[in-house]
C-alpha cells in the first residue's frame, strides 16, 4: 500500500507514500499493517485519521502520539490484507502478485525471479534477482510484453547481458 516517510508535526502523525494508482482508497482503510520491510512480521495498527496533503496521505494512528515514536516508523512499509482490496482488472495486477514470478526474455532465458518492485515516480521498475545478481527492469510496455501470473511468469524483451 505504501511506505511510511518522514513524521508529520509533533503529535505522532505520519506521512505514507502510496504505491497504488488510486491512493484516495486508502482513506477507506481504517485498519494498516505495518512491518519494518515486506519479509518482517506485521502488526496492526487503528488508523484515527487521514487524509491527502501534497501527493502523499497524513495519519493519526492510535498509539503513536509523539514525533518520535512516529520517527521510529520511518521506512516501515504499510498495507491491507489482499481479500480487503478490490478485484484488479483484466490488465492490472497488485504489486505483491509479481512477486515470486519468474522473469523470461523472449529468448526463453531465465533471467531470475521478482524480488520486489522500486516505485521510481515516473513508473514502477522490477527488482529482479538471478544468478547474474540483481537486475532493474522498468515496468513499461517497451520492456514488459506480457505478465502471465497463471503461468506463474513475466516475459520481457531484455538480454541476459543488460
Amino acid at each position: 500500500m505504501g511506505r511510511l516517510l518522514a513524521p508529520f508535526g509533533i503529535k505522532g502523525w505520519v506521512r505514507l507514500k502510496p504505491f497504488t494508482a488510486a491512493p484516495e482508497t486508502l482513506l477507506a482503510h481504517k485498519t494498516w499493517w505495518l512491518a519494518p520491510d515486506e519479509n518482517k512480521e506485521w502488526t496492526r495498527y487503528r488508523v484515527a485519521e487521514a487524509q491527502f496533503h501534497g501527493g502523499s496521505i497524513i495519519a493519526a494512528i492510535e498509539g503513536i502520539a509523539s514525533r518520535e515514536t512516529a520517527q521510529a516508523l520511518r521506512g516501515f512499509v504499510a498495507g491491507v490484507p489482499k481479500s480487503s482490496l478490490p478485484k484488479a482488472a483484466a490488465d492490472e495486477h497488485y504489486w505483491s502478485d509479481l512477486v515470486g514470478l519468474a522473469v523470461v526474455n523472449r529468448a526463453g532465458r531465465t533471467l531470475g525471479r521478482v524480488a520486489g518492485l522500486l516505485d521510481t515516480g515516473a513508473h514502477p521498475v522490477l527488482r529482479v534477482e538471478g544468478e547474474g545478481g540483481e537486475r532493474l527492469i522498468p515496468m513499461v510496455p517497451a520492456y514488459v510484453d506480457a505478465v502471465e501470473a497463471e503461468a506463474g511468469r513475466i516475459v520481457v524483451d531484455w538480454q541476459e547481458d543488460y
